[in-house]
C-alpha cells in the first residue's frame, strides 16, 4: 500500500514514531546510537515502555533540553537525556549482562545492510580507511528478544541496504525481524521479505529497485 508519507517518503522522526507504535506495552527496550534514539521521544505516555541504556540506566525518557539538560545523564550516544521515576543506574558491566542474558524484549539498531533471511551488518563497511564501531551491537542483536531495525533503504549512491546477502561484515545472524525505514516497512526472516507498507512508492517501484522478492 502507499501510506501518507508523500513523495520523499517518511521523515526521520516519522520512522520513530511508527516504531514506538509497534513496540508492546511493557517492554524493556534498548535502542541503538544514532537515529534510533528518536523513538524515546514517540513512546505514548502509559505505555509502561521501560528503556535501557547501553551505559547503564533503566527508566531513560525523552532526549533533555535547555535547562532539563544534565551533563552526567546521557544515553550511550552521550547525548543529554530524562530520566523518569523509578529510573535506576548500574556499572556498565551489568547492563552488558541483562543485554545477553535476554532480558530486553526489544532492541532497535541502525544498519549498513539487512539481508533477506535477518542478516544484520551494522559495525563496519568493510572500507579500509571505515573506522570500526561495534558498540554494544553484537551483544543486543543475539540478546534481544526481537530487533527492529531504523534506516534508509537507499544509500547515497542509490543502492539498497536491503540485500539478498550482506557484503559487510556481520554483527548478527537471523537476528532482524522488522526493518523501518523511509520508503517502506519489511518483515524479514526464514520466510523472505515481506512488504508490511510503503510511503511516496507502489510495491513495484520497490521491487524494480530491490533484488529482493517482496510478498
Amino acid at each position: 500500500m502507499t501510506g501518507a508519507g508523500g513523495a520523499q517518503g517518511r521523515s526521520k522522526d516519522e520512522i520513530a514514531a511508527a516504531i514506538a507504535r509497534d513496540i508492546p506495552a511493557g517492554s524493556y527496550v534498548n535502542l541503538g546510537i544514532g537515529q534510533p534514539t528518536l523513538v524515546a521521544d514517540h513512546l505514548p505516555p502509559g505505555s509502561g515502555v521501560v528503556l535501557h541504556t547501553e551505559n547503564g540506566m533503566l527508566g531513560m525518557g525523552p532526549a533533555a533540553h535547555g535547562e532539563e539538560v544534565d551533563p552526567d545523564l546521557t544515553n550511550a550516544g552521550k547525548q543529554p537525556v530524562t530520566e523518569l521515576p523509578g529510573a535506576a543506574y548500574f556499572h556498565q558491566a551489568d547492563s552488558f549482562a541483562m543485554m545477553r542474558g535476554g532480558h530486553l524484549d526489544v532492541c532497535v539498531l541502525g544498519a549498513f545492510q539487512v539481508s533477506a533471511g535477518g542478516d544484520l551488518a551494522n559495525w563496519h563497511t568493510g572500507a579500509p580507511d571505515a573506522i570500526p564501531a561495534v558498540g554494544g551491537a553484537m551483544d543486543l542483536a543475539i540478546g534481544a528478544k526481537q530487533v527492529f531495525v531504523m534506516m534508509t533503504l537507499f544509500a547515497k549512491d542509490g543502492t539498497p541496504k536491503l540485500v539478498p546477502r550482506c557484503t559487510y561484515p556481520l554483527t548478527g545472524v537471523g537476528c532482524i525481524s522488522r526493518v523501518y525505514t523511509d520508503v517502506a516497512t519489511f518483515e524479514v526472516g526464514e520466510g523472505g521479505v515481506r512488504l508490511v507498507e510503503s510511503f511516496g512508492t507502489t510495491r513495484d517501484e520497490l521491487a524494480g529497485r530491490l533484488d529482493v522478492p517482496l510478498s
